[in-house]
C-alpha cells in the first residue's frame, strides 16, 4: 500500500512553515492518541503515520529532500535485499540516491550524516502494571515497588570502556558511522563494519558491563498512588526507565493502576454502590439500618415502611474522591428485600394467616393481575 503524502498526514499545505507544522501535529496526535482511542483499532496506525509525518518535515533537511524527491529520499537502507533495475545487495538504487543526495545538498544543509548523531541514545521507557485495593484508592497510598531495568554501570560511569575512560573515533570511518566506497559511476555508503555505525570505539571494554555502558539490576522504587486512582490511571515517573547509552538520558518509567474489585462496595466513577440485605418484616413496617462506608466509617439509614426490592438511598459525600481534587462522590443504598427460607411449621401458618389478610396491602400484585384479567377477557372476544 502506497504511502499517504506527508502534508496531507498532517493537514498543511506544501510551504507551511515550522510553526504551522508543529501546530498540525499537536492537533493531530491528541485527536489520535492511542489513550484516548481505545474503540479505535486503526487509531494506533494513524497516530504512528502523524509521528512518522513529523519527524519528516519538522527536520530542513529531511523536508528538503522529501520536498525534492518525495518518498523516494528515505527508502534506502530500511529494507534491504534485492531490488529490480540492475542494482544488487546493498549497492541498491535508493541506498545509491540518498548518497548522491548527501554528496550534493550535505554541505549545503550544513549536517553530519552518519553515526556521529547515534553516539548518545535515549533509554526505553518502561511499563508497570499496579494493583490496589479500593481503600487505596480512595485514600491513596505510597506503594514500594521492585523494577528490574537496565541501569547505568558504576564501574565504567557508563562509557563501556574500562576505568571510564571516553571512547576513541573510529578509524576505520573517521567517526562518520559510515563508509564510502566507489561502484561505478556512483558512491555506495554502507555502515561502519568496524564500530557498528556508534562512530566511536572502545579499545579496553568495561569487564563488568562487556563494554554495554548498562548492566542489568532491580530498583526499589517509591510511588505515590494519589487518592481517586481509577482502574486505566497513568503515573509517569521521569528518568526512571532504562538507563540510555554512551551517556543519553534515561526513559521514563508508567505505571499503569488496576482498582481491585471490592467485595462490599460497587463503584461507578466517583460514586459508590453497596446493595443491602432487608427482611420482609423490615421492608414492610421500615426501621433502621446500619451500612459501612469506605473509609471504615459507620452510618444509620431510615428504611422507609413499605420499600421494594431496588430502593435506592443517597448519602452525599460517601463516596470517592475526585482525582487531584474536584469534589467527592456519593454512596448509594440498594436495598434487596429477601425471602425467608427453611421455615417451620409455625412460621408457615403465620405466613398464610398474614397472606389472606393482606390482599388489599398488595398494590403492585392487584395492580399487574386486574391487567392480566383484562387481556384474558380481550383475547376471548
Amino acid at each position: 500500500m502506497a504511502k499517504r503524502d506527508y502534508y496531507e498526514v498532517l493537514g498543511v499545505a506544501r510551504g507551511a512553515s515550522e510553526q504551522e507544522i508543529k501546530k498540525a501535529y499537536r492537533k493531530k496526535a491528541r485527536e489520535l492518541h492511542p489513550d484516548s482511542n481505545s474503540h479505535k483499532p486503526d487509531a494506533e496506525a494513524q497516530f504512528k503515520e502523524v509521528n512518522e509525518a513529523y519527524d519528516c518535515l519538522k527536520d530542513p533537511e529531511k523536508k528538503a529532500a522529501y520536498d525534492r524527491f518525495g518518498h523516494a529520499a528515505f527508502e534506502g537502507g530500511m529494507g534491504g535485499g534485492r531490488r529490480p533495475g540492475g542494482f544488487h545487495g546493498q549497492g541498491d538504487f535508493a541506498s545509491t540516491f540518498s548518497d548522491v543526495f548527501d554528496d550534493l545538498f550535505g554541505d549545503f544543509m550544513g549536517g553530519q550524516r552518519g553515526g556521529g548523531r547515534q553516539r548518545a541514545a535515549r533509554g526505553s521507557d518502561l511499563r508497570y502494571n499496579l494493583r490496589v485495593t479500593l481503600e487505596e484508592a480512595y485514600g491513596g497510598v505510597q506503594k514500594t515497588i521492585n523494577v528490574p531495568t537496565s541501569v547505568a554501570c558504576a564501574a565504567c560511569s557508563g562509557t563501556g570502556a574500562e576505568g571510564g575512560a571516553e571512547p576513541v573515533s573510529c578509524p576505520t570511518c573517521s567517526g562518520m558511522g559510515k563508509v564510502r566506497a566507489q561502484q561505478g559511476f556512483f558512491t555506495v555508503e554502507r555502515t561502519c563494519p568496524t564500530c557498528s555505525g556508534l562512530g566511536q570505539i572502545i579499545k579496553n571494554p568495561c569487564q563488568t558491563c562487556h563494554g554495554a555502558g548498562r548492566v542489568e539490576k532491580e530498583r526499589s522504587l517509591s510511588v505515590n498512588i494519589p487518592a481517586g486512582v481509577e482502574t486505566g490511571t497513568r503515573i509517569r515517573l521521569a528518568g526512571e526507565g532504562d538507563a540510555g547509552t554512551r551517556g543519553g538520558p534515561s526513559g521514563d518509567l508508567y505505571i499503569f493502576i488496576e482498582v481491585a474489585e471490592h467485595e462490599i462496595f460497587k463503584r461507578d466513577a466517583q460514586h459508590l454502590f453497596c446493595q443491602v440485605p432487608v427482611s420482609v418484616a423490615s421492608a414492610a413496617l421500615g426501621g433502621e439500618i446500619e451500612v459501612p462506608s469506605i473509609d471504615g466509617g459507620r452510618s444509620r439509614v431510615k428504611v422507609p415502611a413499605g420499600s421494594q426490592t431496588g430502593k435506592q438511598m443517597r448519602l452525599r459525600g460517601k463516596g470517592m474522591p475526585a482525582l487531584r481534587g474536584g469534589g467527592q462522590g456519593d454512596m448509594f443504598i440498594e436495598l434487596v428485600v429477601e425471602t425467608p427460607v427453611n421455615l417451620t411449621a409455625k412460621q408457615k401458618e403465620l405466613l398464610r394467616e398474614f397472606d389472606a389478610l393482606s390482599a388489599e396491602n398488595n398494590p403492585q400484585s392487584s395492580n399487574f393481575f386486574t391487567k392480566v384479567k383484562n387481556f384474558w377477557d380481550e383475547m376471548k372476544g
